[in-house]
């Protein structure tokens, strides 16, 4: 919990202090998508990682279906081979294949555990972004940035019962 606050702490002090209504909707999202982590952790113990993100795409498909046929009129099929490529590489690779062994570890190392991980990834994306793009990281991105780490790495050490 601490890790979460401190990380909508850091976007509160960086996107202006106030919430706004997609900030509010990001948060129902991250709800939901902490409640699918946590599902698939647990059906990765008995069903297997790959397993379960293919039933969850299956079961999610009737859910895109409608979305779908509804923006496909203005879908422009004009795109050149390499954008192709880098849909077909995230579809794959990031939606799926990533999902095998993101599942996996969930089941071994525990959803508590393992999925504070993710509280890593903006900081994660914003130390790329400065070495890779030559990005600024001022002093409360790295303040927040280390407070984050500390707290990954103690929730990691702190006992955890399984159910």
């Amino acid at each position: 919990m601490l890790g979460s606050a401190l990380v909508v702490g850091f976007a509160m002090i960086k996107g202006g202090g106030d919430l706004q209504m997609a900030d509010l909707l990001l948060l129902v999202a991250a709800a939901f998508a902490g409640t699918g982590y946590a599902l698939s952790g647990d059906l990765s113990r008995s069903l297997g990682g790959w397993q379960v993100i293919c039933w969850v795409l299956i079961f999610s498909l009737p859910f895109i279906v409608l979305p779908i046929l509804w923006v496909l009129p203005d879908v422009h099929w004009q795109v050149d081979w390499p954008a192709w490529g880098g849909f077909f590489y995230v579809a794959l690779f990031s939606q799926l294949i990533g999902f095998f062994a993101w599942n996996r570890g969930l089941a071994l190392g525990g959803v508590s555990r393992v999925g504070q991980v993710q509280l890593l990834q903006l900081f994660m994306t914003l130390a790329a972004s400065a070495w890779l793009l030559g990005e600024n990281a001022d002093l409360v991105t790295i303040i927040f940035a280390i407070a984050v780490v500390g707290v990954v790495a103690l929730g990691r050490r702190m006992p955890v019962a399984r159910r």
